[in-house]
């Protein structure tokens, strides 16, 4: 399970020198002449990796992808990222208080092929909390880019099973 970042950062000659994006991509020091900055039009980032954490993933699906899961793209827009991050902390508030009924309702397990346990364990606390960390940073990375009037790209989820 993943969630990547993807920045549009292509140089068009059209476009102010200040506004042009210096791309290099070298291995070992060394400039890879097979790689031209003038064909990039993307980086794109992994952001975040998880492992069997169903109940996310059964959000990202339902909540992003219109309830289809064919292990595609699935674009999360920043209000998602928010609305995510909230339920998360709504989650975790409710384990704090012993409430594993309410982070049920709220974050369901959801079964499916490799999904890992269904229950509300110690793996679905653990990934509930550093989720939450994950997701707080990387709308903190947006706001800070946004601020400097910077594009901060698009978030993306993907699993593959």
């Amino acid at each position: 399970m993943y969630l990547y970042k993807k920045t549009y950062v292509k140089n068009w000659e059209h476009n102010p020198a200040m506004e042009q994006h210096q791309i290099e991509v070298k291995k070992n020091g060394v400039v890879r002449n097979d790689i031209k900055p003038s064909r990039i039009s993307y980086i794109v980032e992994e952001v975040a990796y998880w492992r069997k954490f169903n109940a996310l993933h059964g959000w990202f699906v339902e909540k992003c992808g219109g309830g289809v899961d064919e292990c595609q793209d699935i674009y999360v827009p920043e209000e998602s990222m928010s609305e995510l991050l909230n339920t998360l902390k709504e989650v975790s508030k409710a384990l704090s208080l012993g409430n594993v009924d309410a982070s049920k309702e709220v974050l369901p397990p959801t079964q499916g092929f490799f999904f890992g346990s269904s229950d509300v364990d110690d793996y679905y606390v653990e990934s509930v909390n550093s989720t939450i960390e994950t997701i707080e940073t990387l709308l903190k990375e947006h706001e800070e880019s946004l601020a400097h009037g910077l594009y901060s790209g698009d978030f993306y989820y993907r699993a593959s099973w």
